[in-house]
């Protein structure tokens, strides 16, 4: 009752403040204001939102100091600056709540670890499959969603292999990643081997197999696979399939720490490369404004999915539907990237 009583005093309270989403990030004027057990910061100008950061794992990393520094976990890597002593005497308001309801040693602490745990077992039940893992799923940070990416990479790369660095290769790599995702949030790794051609992971990663790049004469094909991911991620939110499979521990610990263990996610990469190789179908539609947007033909990829062995689900029927729409039949757009950076990329894997 004290927490939400505490969250109730400050649903309507707003003030501006400063984020930077990791420590070389630009820095940009926010504004924060509280949402459904969560602090909600949004672009001052255009008012969307840019994330949501879980109160229960919110830390305050210079206590006593003004303006006050905080994160939405405890290694810092994403920050939020504010000198109003209002939202700050806020934030430390509902922070003091939850702390208080913390579990404390003696009698008292196993009468609350177990309403924990059976609360734990009830959400598990009867909420856990639907409305638990997407308020999760909506309130942690893209910075958290990163590592918890870079931690089902590792997973991934037992199976497949390390992450392809040739210094050349990965230049050219994050040249073409740049230009199809000129806006940020994607990261292209490539990988020796496995059973799927690509596959997207949380925080924006998606995974390419190196003969993407090194069977076809330009990077068109590669680029086609980056975009299908990207759409396949709009579509189902990587983290909420990773949640599922994880199970209920590790979702109500994400929720209220902030955190995920490396054991939590020990595993998932068999299951995530065995659906890989058999996507989920992408709506055609999405996928043809995609190319549209960054000025590419689909032609390329639209040949190389219906050539593929074996077969995506709907990949004909997907290919034939690009193929018509292609914007650029008769006249074909500029190259993604120079033909050196090009032959930098197919040798990004000559030393794996």
């Amino acid at each position: 009752m004290a927490r939400a009583t505490a969250l109730s005093r400050y649903q309507r309270l707003e003030s501006q403040g400063i984020w930077r989403e990791a420590p070389d990030a630009q820095r940009r004027d926010v504004i924060v204001a509280f949402g459904e057990a969560s602090l909600v910061l949004s672009d001052v100008r255009s008012e969307q939102a840019l994330t949501h950061w879980s109160l229960p794992a919110v830390v305050r990393l210079n206590p006593g100091e003004v303006p006050a520094l905080y994160s939405p976990s405890e290694d810092g890597v994403e920050t939020l600056e504010l000198d109003d002593d209002e939202m700050i005497s806020a934030i430390e308001t509902v922070r003091g709540a939850i702390e208080a309801r913390m579990p404390r040693p003696g009698r008292l602490r196993h009468v609350i670890t177990g309403t924990a745990l059976t609360a734990v077992v009830l959400l598990a039940v009867f909420w856990l499959p639907g409305a638990l893992i997407d308020h999760t799923a909506q309130v942690v940070p893209q910075s958290k969603r990163q590592d918890i990416g870079r931690m089902v990479l590792a997973d991934l790369t037992r199976i497949t292999g390390p992450a392809c660095s040739d210094p050349d290769g990965k230049r050219a790599l994050t040249l073409l990643t740049d230009r199809l995702f000129p806006d940020g949030g994607a990261q292209v790794i490539v990988v020796p081997g496995g059973p799927a051609r690509a596959v997207h992971l949380p925080g924006g990663y998606v995974v390419l197999r190196r003969d993407l790049i090194e069977r076809y004469e330009g990077p068109d094909v590669a680029a086609g696979y980056m975009l299908a991911e990207r759409a396949r991620a709009a579509q189902t939110d990587p983290l909420k399939s990773l949640l599922r499979w994880a199970g209920a521990a590790a979702t109500v610990r994400l929720l209220t720490t902030g955190q995920m263990s490396t054991g939590a996610v020990h595993g998932y990469a068999e299951v995530l490369l065995k659906r890989a190789a058999q996507p989920a179908e992408v709506s055609e539609t999405a996928l043809i404004a995609r190319f549209r947007a960054e000025e590419l033909s689909p032609a390329p990829y639209a040949r190389a999915l219906d050539a593929a062995t074996p077969p995506e689900p709907g990949a004909a029927a997907t290919a034939a539907g690009l193929l018509a729409a292609d914007p650029f039949k008769s006249d074909p757009p500029p190259p993604l990237i120079p033909d050196d950076s090009w032959v930098g990329l197919q040798g990004i894997c000559q030393n794996s």
